[in-house]
């Protein structure tokens, strides 16, 4: 079971949780506002809108909404099928948004999941993410190899009788890098995604290919090596017969020694775990 960790943090690190609680706030508001007939589309909208309201005037990339089967990434086999459509949300239909929003040059990258009314099988979906929780930060500090725990990450999926549907990211990700990036008033976007994050990627693995490390945590062999200290947007997505669900947040890694303090999600007051600690 999930327990809540009070962490002293340090400055910098209190402004990427700033961020990814607001990234959150703005899921769980337009979560609230989503009834059927919406459209992805208008779902995107509607969190772009709800974050430039609060300041947000730069991002990693833009803000996605996925509905029904397209939760699973269902036939998906372009980069071009991410982007949200004109698919209209229905009663029971599960629903992902994410979305990652840079304030005051922070960045966070989440997953939010759920459905319009009652939904089983993404109930399941979500109680079952735990167990990749939990199973991602300890063997993050055991410092085995990215490629290693995607590998464990994956066999858990097939235990629990679920189909890896992170797979279906460009390179497979089943997460990557953020940092800092540097303030601007208005940044542009290139194929939803802002450049100044794109170049701070780009800058990140050229250093990491010379210095043997990806910023990107993937099932290849550019992955098989120890995590590297910094912080990780992780996304573990799993799929069911049309139904998916995932969740998205900051991993923080450290070259401490100290076990607890070399590996830790940056904030335990999320959605899924608040979920999951009162049992639902």
């Amino acid at each position: 079971m999930t327990s809540a960790v009070v962490r002293e943090l340090s400055a910098e690190l209190r402004g990427f949780r700033e961020v990814q609680s607001l990234a959150y706030e703005c899921a769980e508001a337009v979560a609230a506002r989503l009834e059927p007939g919406v459209t992805e589309r208008e779902a995107a909208r509607m969190q772009r809108e709800w974050l430039r309201e609060r300041g947000v005037r730069d991002w990693f990339h833009l803000p996605f909404a996925w509905f029904g089967d397209r939760t699973a990434f269902a036939g998906f086999r372009i980069p071009l099928q991410f982007f949200p459509t004109n698919r209209k949300l229905e009663a029971g239909m599960p629903f992902i948004l994410d979305m990652a929003p840079v304030y005051k040059g922070y960045t966070a990258d989440i997953g939010y999941s759920g459905s319009l009314g009652p939904n089983p099988v993404q109930d399941k979906l979500l109680a079952d993410l735990e167990a990749h929780r939990e199973l991602i930060v300890r063997e993050v500090r055991e410092r085995r190899s990215l490629r290693e725990i995607y590998e464990d990450v994956d066999r858990l999926m097939v235990r629990q009788g679920y189909a890896n549907r992170h797979r279906a990211y460009p390179f497979g990700v089943i997460a990557h890098k953020v940092d800092r990036v540097k303030e601007r008033r208005l940044t542009p976007t290139l194929f939803g995604f802002g450049t100044q994050s794109l170049k701070g990627l780009a800058s990140d693995a050229i250093h990491g290919h010379r210095d043997g490390w990806s910023p990107l945590w993937s099932p290849y062999k550019f992955s098989d090596h120890p995590p590297k200290p910094g912080l990780w947007a992780v996304e573990p997505h799993l799929g069911f017969r049309g139904t998916g669900a995932k969740f998205e947040e900051i991993l923080v890694v450290t070259d401490s020694k100290d076990p607890e303090q070399s590996a830790f999600w940056l904030d335990d007051d999320l959605p899924h775990v608040r979920r999951w600690a009162e049992g639902i």
